[in-house]
């Protein structure tokens, strides 16, 4: 899994609080033969426009055209980025593409390009941005399968051969707290990794419900955090965060893994085809194991963190405890907004023409969440290797609005959901 370690990754580990610590940015060098740096936004949702305004908050950058599946989508993330940020926002009717390949003409437009669509969309449209030589933003996870991480794992190699800068949206890498937990604990000060625990419990997220006329594809589209081919599940879409750190801390994704779960609360006809609850035990290749829950649902226990368990201690983040339970380290710095350093690095980077490339392990953790997906679905132990070498699709064979997403609802309205022990997924 050389692609997994690469040069870059470790760079940006080594450096990262440091380039944290630098800003705010001085000084510009050219992209694109101007000082001035055209972006573009691919995925006009709640995500995409906090990802337009951080990179709108980095001096010298302009926002010249915007894409979403859905017009009405595009228009409001544009009045709404025009009315903040006036004339950094210059996207005339011409360059407000919508449909299922209007991010080809706006990534055409760009310098860099902003890729915050659902995740299923994601690695064919960081592989066409790669192609036509543009800088990178996108966000977490990077794909909802295995073939689509082997696309995005191709198109990162592309981006190092063609100089390109591309940075993904897991924010706690670039944040001074984590930045500085992971600091000391690699210095050794509670001893080796030897187990981890991470949580993402919460009540779950918003319902879009079906409207007069929707075809299926726009009512899945709509509706995506319900179905696997766009979201991945939330284990994928939202756990990959605290998966993350886990990996970050190792220094790389587990070797296999084995868990449970199911659907037993968000039930119906709204809720698509996932499941509300999921339990992963992770094996790295030494042994050390990192257990992960996530779940939603609501008046339930909510939980969004990770320990990382060492021979003398335990980090959380932000503060190191010993084995008695006293605290021998915590973070005493203000903080930072790392979802705002993400877009400061990224133009740092292009400026200086530094290398800078987060697919390679945002693709592994992605996968790692995947992998989890896989094994609670399935029902069986799987290794990580066996299921990145999965040919199994997620994705609709054809992009049309009258043509068949691949999930269907039974005769009473319900999304069958997977059931362990007899689901493949390899």
């Amino acid at each position: 899994m050389s692609e997994l370690n690469h040069p870059n990754r470790r760079a940006l580990l080594k450096t990262g609080g440091a380039v944290a610590a630098s800003l705010p940015i001085a000084g510009f060098a050219q992209a694109g033969g101007s000082d001035e740096i055209k972006v573009a936004l691919i995925g006009c949702g709640g995500r995409g426009r906090g990802a337009a305004t951080q990179t709108l908050n980095v001096p010298g950058t302009k926002l010249v055209a915007v894409a979403d599946a859905f017009r009405d989508n595009a228009e409001k993330a544009l009045k709404g980025l025009k009315e903040r940020f006036k004339e950094r926002v210059d996207v005339p009717a011409e360059r407000v593409f919508d449909g299922f390949d209007g991010y080809r003409g706006a990534i055409d437009s760009a310098d860099v390009v902003i890729l915050t669509t659902s995740p299923g969309f994601r690695p064919q449209h960081f592989e066409y941005a790669v192609q036509q030589g543009k800088h990178v933003f996108m966000e977490k996870p990077v794909a909802t399968d295995a073939p689509g991480i082997r696309k995005v794992l191709a198109a990162a190699k592309e981006a190092d051969k063609k100089n390109l800068k591309v940075v993904c949206g897991l924010q706690r890498r670039y944040q001074e707290k984590y930045i500085q937990t992971k600091e000391q604990v690699d210095k050794g000060v509670i001893g080796d990794i030897n187990f981890g625990q991470v949580y993402w419990n919460g009540g779950g997220v918003w319902v879009r419900k079906r409207t007069e006329g929707q075809s299926e594809m726009e009512y899945q589209m709509r509706n995506w955090y319900y179905f696997n081919w766009l979201c991945g599940d939330h284990i994928v879409e939202q756990h990959v965060h605290n998966i993350d750190v886990m990996n970050w801390f190792k220094g790389g994704p587990p070797v296999k893994a084995q868990g449970m779960g199911g659907r037993e609360v968000r039930v119906g006809e709204d809720f698509g085809e996932i499941f509300d609850h999921h339990y992963v035990e992770f094996t790295f290749a030494d042994g050390s194991v990192m257990n992960s829950q996530c779940r939603h649902q609501r008046g339930a226990m909510n939980r969004v963190t990770e320990i990382i368990g060492c021979q003398k201690g335990k980090a959380y983040p932000g503060r190191i405890v010993d084995a008695a339970g006293n605290t021998v380290w915590r973070f005493a710095g203000k903080g930072n907004d790392p979802y705002q350093t993400e877009h400061d690095v990224l133009y740092q980077h292009i400026r200086d023409d530094k290398p800078i490339n987060n697919a390679y392990y945002t693709a592994a953790s992605t996968m790692t969440a995947i992998l989890g997906r896989m094994a609670t679905y399935s029902g069986k132990e799987l290794q990580y290797d066996q299921a990145l070498a999965s040919e199994i699709s997620l994705m609709p064979e054809v992009f049309d609005w009258d043509a068949d997403p691949g999930p269907k609802a039974g005769a009473d309205g319900l999304y069958p959901a997977p059931i362990p022990g007899k689901h493949k997924v390899v």
